[in-house]
């Protein structure tokens, strides 16, 4: 990997301003876990995906357009590495949750690497933690609010176990670049119930991801990667053709890091053994550094 003094890459930067002891600005995690896309009857492979996306993150370079804001921003992200998986999918969210929630209630921004979008769920518990309510909006081909398979949860029930969470700190739930054809009626009508939907065909512009992003007004944005077109993400655990382009799935990215009432974003899906040449896994990389690049745009505003 090329990295000098005149050309840094991202794995030169990532945490080195923070032996001063002040708190990170941003966290990363991984959820190396595809259990759930397993009980859902979806391909494994997913469980690879944190280790794929920090390989090709690390490669990247600063924002050309403001480099001093953006390594600054890097320089003060700590990865906290992988919560290590132990094969019992409920306590392993649990887990996620448990690790998330201080860094959270410290400030920090946070950026989880799935894993299969059972990532979300545990994602989600770190607010449960602290009683935080919390709006969701999931970029997604589908719209995950499946109902447990025999009492267990999946790749599928994510935002349903969200919504119906006993604390009911899941205020709103808004699902962005649907596909009709992926789609069931019974849970187009179950979310429209509790939030909004917009379908693929309704999102033709960035003016468009804005007015979805000021819409849903999340806390918690999850980026499931076969909402984009398996032209350019074919190494997901579900490709979907006819999918966003990628200049608004970058878009979305970068508003939701941009965005002060944001506090965390996940990206999920990302299955390496199902990628073509590295070309899913360089995408999911390149949404965490369209995020760290709202971010440093955030803290200037």
């Amino acid at each position: 990997m090329p990295g000098s003094s005149d050309d840094p890459r991202l794995g030169q930067l990532l945490g080195s301003a923070l032996a001063d002891g002040r708190p990170p600005r941003a966290v990363i995690v991984g959820f190396p876990c595809d259990e759930g896309v397993r009980r859902n009857g979806g391909r494994p492979g997913a469980a690879l995906g944190p280790g794929a996306i920090r390989q090709a993150l690390a490669r990247l370079t600063p924002d050309a357009a403001a480099p001093e804001r953006f390594a600054e921003v890097v320089s003060r992200t700590r990865d906290l590495g992988d919560v290590a998986p132990t094969g019992a999918l409920e306590a392993d969210q649990r887990a996620l949750g448990a690790v998330l929630a201080p860094h959270l209630a410290a400030g920090a921004f946070a950026i989880v690497l799935g894993g299969g979008h059972e990532t979300t769920y545990g994602h989600f518990l770190a607010f449960a933690a602290l009683g935080w309510p919390v709006r969701l909006l999931n970029w997604d081909a589908h719209a995950d609010v499946r109902e447990l398979r025999d009492g267990m949860a999946h790749s599928g029930s994510p935002f349903r176990q969200a919504l119906e969470h006993p604390s009911g700190l899941c205020e709103r739930y808004t699902v962005a670049g649907l596909q009709p054809h992926s789609v069931a009626r019974a849970h187009l009508d179950y979310v429209r119930a509790r939030g909004l939907t917009h379908f693929r065909q309704e999102l033709g512009s960035e003016a468009d991801v804005d007015a979805v992003h000021a819409e849903a007004r999340p806390a918690l944005v999850s980026f499931d990667l076969d909402a984009v077109d398996r032209a350019y993400a074919p190494g997901v655990s579900a490709p979907a053709m006819g999918g966003l382009p990628v200049h608004l799935w970058l878009h979305a990215a970068f508003r939701a890091g941009r965005s002060p009432g944001v506090r965390s974003a996940d990206v999920v899906e990302l299955s390496p053994p199902h990628d073509r040449d590295g070309q899913t896994a360089a995408l999911a990389a390149l949404t965490v550094w369209h995020l760290l690049r709202g971010l440093a745009a955030r803290d200037v505003s």
